[in-house]
């Protein structure tokens, strides 16, 4: 079976300024070759293309899971799937309110309850609200990922008309975070910003830098990314990063594929509530 390979940067409210990226790619061998960019502009447009007919396996760069520590305090369902049903029938005034008071009462230092991928990861809480929301992220993608029937590994088996004849699933969907590739090339050097002021050359050389070093196959994932000249450009030419970040959950969602199902590269041992961060 020839999975599309596709890399997802999220946002919880789209605009036609802020729009969510998808990065459509196909795997030969140890190289990834971007085949072209979907932007929407809207959740609804996003969700309706999750719906589309057509087989693929994507990396999202947003969390698919809260902390155990949150939920078992809060007494939620410690089922993955009646949690997030849980968590999508919240407002994000109701997830803002309630994550506040809890870290309210815990120490100066230890405010938020952490995954066990967020370490490996470098990754923030999936529980933060703010800097990044990806509280708000879960919230928002999540559901749409449930309702298209997708099969997330480890977590939910998705709808059984997302299978094939053979049973098998026709859209799979990882958690994916570009920060953690782009740590490996990058170290602390900012590659991106969405404030024009500090959409500097340093941060210019950097994207230059990090499409180098993918290009090369000169990172701990092994693959080559392949890029049309126009293609190499798009993704200088944007401060923001954010076609850059989908670029690198291809890259995440690429390498998942090569080491095949049942959890594409996911730990055995990965907690089925809170989910793992591929790569990680």
């Amino acid at each position: 079976m020839t999975l599309q390979l596709l890399g997802c940067d999220f946002s919880s409210r789209p605009t036609r300024q802020k729009n969510i990226v998808i990065a459509l790619g196909a795997k030969q061998d140890k190289r990834v070759q971007l085949l072209k960019l979907a932007r929407f502009d809207s959740l609804q447009g996003f969700g309706d293309w999750l719906h589309q007919p057509g087989d693929w396996l994507g990396a999202f760069d947003f969390p698919f899971g809260l902390p155990r520590e949150l939920v078992q305090h809060l007494g939620w369902p410690l089922a993955w799937q009646a949690c997030m049903q849980h968590y999508a029938a919240l407002s994000r005034e109701d997830i803002r309110s309630t994550f506040a008071a809890f870290c309210d009462a815990r120490p100066v230092g230890g405010k938020f309850a952490h995954r066990a991928t967020d370490g490996p990861a470098g990754a923030s809480p999936s529980m933060k609200w703010v800097n990044p929301p990806v509280a708000y992220m879960l919230h928002a993608g999540v559901p749409l990922l449930m309702q298209a029937g997708v099969h997330l590994p480890g977590l939910h088996p998705g709808a059984k008309d997302a299978v094939d004849a053979q049973g098998r699933p026709q859209k799979i969907a990882l958690e994916g975070y570009p920060g953690l590739l782009a740590r490996e090339v990058l170290g602390a050097r900012s590659y991106k910003s969405d404030d024009k002021a500090k959409q500097t050359p340093e941060r210019l050389i950097a994207r230059k830098d990090l499409i180098t070093v993918l290009e090369h196959g000169q990172t701990r994932l092994g693959l080559r990314l392949k890029l049309s000249h126009a293609q190499r450009d798009a993704l200088v030419d944007d401060p923001s990063g954010d076609t850059l970040d989908a670029v690198l959950c291809l890259m995440q969602a690429a390498w998942a594929q090569g080491q095949g199902a049942p959890l594409y590269g996911l730990p055995k041992t990965m907690d089925a509530l809170e989910g793992w961060i591929v790569t990680a």
